[in-house]
């Protein structure tokens, strides 16, 4: 326990699912956790729950696709629990559908992916990265996906290129910003059964999704805060420009 004891951290896109499961984790392990999302109340709901295991959290809103509205949340951030240690660039998700052909894709779709899940992890990682090679210390760990691992009809194909590309900006940070101290490192969770999913995926489709994996059973959003928590804790601190499967080994075959 306390992996992460003294630490400041920031998850964005915590207020539900799998960064709300990392925000928890990170505060039960000693960490001074920003939950940020874009529905107050769930916010609250995340910060209530950690405040009443014990733990320290603040809450925070903003576009993660807009460098002013990262910068008035580092400000926030850094008045109220001090500077960051620990960053998780997880907020994201897709914004076409899957078993889409490129030509069909159009471009308010492509763009709402791209921006919303590589340029936000770019906007937040270039808002935080300087004060961490100031400090010479930081772990930063981004989020890509199983969808970037492996390219199939039914991932959607602006959210696949979207990750893929924040793989390769992960290990590019790596090798950037590693002789100032800092770590860079990224998840490719596959099916995570997050709220979201328990409500859409029916009973019959998750059985066959089950049989896809080696490890026969779908994540949780726990499995994928331990990732994050080995990553951004000193247990991997000989560990930079990792992308690591949280995918049951579904990602085996590709």
């Amino acid at each position: 326990m306390n992996k992460l004891a003294g630490k400041v951290a920031l998850v964005t896109g915590s207020s539900r699912g799998i960064g709300a499961a990392i925000a928890e984790l990170f505060a039960q392990e000693g960490a001074k956790v920003a939950v940020h999302g874009r529905d107050q109340a769930a916010l609250n709901e995340v910060c209530r729950r950690i405040g009443a295991a014990g733990g320290r959290a603040l809450a925070v809103t903003g576009d993660v696709s807009r460098l002013a509205d990262i910068e008035a949340m580092r400000a926030r951030i850094e008045e109220q629990l001090g500077p960051i240690d620990v960053l998780v660039a997880n907020a994201g998700g897709t914004r076409t559908p899957p078993n889409q052909a490129l030509d069909e894709i159009d471009e308010a779709g492509w763009r709402a992916s791209i921006d919303g899940n590589l340029t936000a992890t770019f906007l937040t990682i270039k808002c935080f990265l300087p004060g961490m090679k100031q400090r010479r210390s930081g772990s930063i760990v981004t989020m890509s996906s199983a969808a970037a691992r492996r390219p199939t009809p039914a991932s959607p194909l602006p959210y696949a290129v979207a990750k893929a590309a924040i793989e390769l900006l992960t290990q590019a940070l790596a090798a950037q910003a590693g002789p100032f101290g800092v770590r860079a490192n990224a998840i490719a969770p596959e099916t995570i059964m997050t709220e979201n999913n328990e409500r859409q995926i029916p009973e019959s489709i998750r059985a066959s999704l089950i049989d896809t994996h080696p490890v026969r059973r779908l994540g949780t959003p726990e499995d994928v805060a331990r990732a994050a928590l080995y990553l951004a804790s000193d247990d991997a601190g000989w560990v930079s420009g990792v992308i690591l499967d949280v995918a049951g080994g579904a990602v085996l075959a590709r």
